[in-house]
């Protein structure tokens, strides 16, 4: 139980249920704005149509609405641009300022590991084989 209560009690696992609660709750708030100003502005585009950019290609079971489909893309884009914005850039951020402030050096770019070096070469040498140009290197 000791162990349990321990792998609880780490930061990963909060910090991870805090992002699964504020990740839902943000959800919910993007699928609104878009549902409700974006997807009717995309649909101002569909004419008088009152599918907007939807189309049926032979009844309703074969309603297409792209429409839909470019509501979720701004919904993703949105979405990730936030999270971007307000999590990942501050929290690199603060981290940085953290290292510093500990006298940590900067971190550095990992090293690849042996089984993606070995997976590099053969899909390199597989291009050649077939007559390409080896990839420029990473």
């Amino acid at each position: 139980m000791k162990g349990f209560k321990d792998f609880v009690m780490q930061g990963n696992v909060i910090d991870l249920a805090v992002g699964v609660v504020i990740g839902s709750a943000f959800t919910a708030l993007i699928g609104a704005f878009v549902d409700n100003l974006i997807q009717p502005i995309i649909n101002v585009f569909g004419g008088g149509n009152v599918n907007g950019l939807a189309f049926k290609i032979t009844n309703d079971s074969t309603l297409v609405d792209i429409g839909a489909i470019l509501s979720a893309i701004i919904a993703f884009l949105i979405t990730a641009a936030v999270v971007y914005f307000v999590f990942v850039l501050p929290i690199s951020h603060a981290r940085k300022i953290d290292r510093r402030r500990r006298g940590l050096p900067e971190e550095e770019e990992t090293a690849i590991s042996e089984d993606i070096a070995l997976l590099t070469e053969i899909r390199d040498a597989l291009v050649v084989q077939r007559g390409g140009t080896t990839p420029p290197q990473a």
